[in-house]
């Protein structure tokens, strides 16, 4: 079946104009236009008995806020949904950016996924790629 991508699948090599790339061993994000480094920022990942999965995708759907259904109806702003529940989304726990502390979620200061949120609908979330590598 040559030519079956499977949905939120990104091939390997597969060219997009924005690239919000997550390292789960430096707890950051490094935001990138055609190439070109736009941003670094601290994040939070899983902490101890959860976790963040690793792969590549596009974004599914965006929230302007959302609220867990899952743990308590948390506030999620500018959330960008990329693989079933997991989302890119800001926290106010500013203080635990930079290291483990999610359910699995990939956690931004809120300003900073403001502006990842801005970036991805303007650019638009077919042209936006998410990695996550260890």
């Amino acid at each position: 079946m040559a030519g079956l991508l499977l949905v939120g699948a990104v091939p390997e090599g597969f060219a997009s104009s924005l690239v919000a790339r997550v390292s789960v061993s430096k707890q950051t994000m490094t935001v990138t236009h055609r190439g070109r480094v736009l941003h670094r920022w601290r994040v939070s990942t899983a902490r101890r008995g959860y976790v963040t999965p690793r792969g590549q995708w596009r974004p599914k759907r965006m929230h302007r806020m959302w609220h867990s259904r899952k743990y308590d109806m948390s506030p999620m702003p500018y959330s960008i949904f990329y693989h079933g529940g997991y989302a890119i989304h800001g926290t106010n726990a500013v203080s635990k950016l930079g290291r483990p502390a999610s359910h699995g979620c990939v956690r931004l200061d809120t300003a900073n996924a403001a502006r990842l949120y801005a970036l991805v609908k303007k650019i638009g979330p077919r042209n936006t790629r998410i990695v996550v590598t260890d």
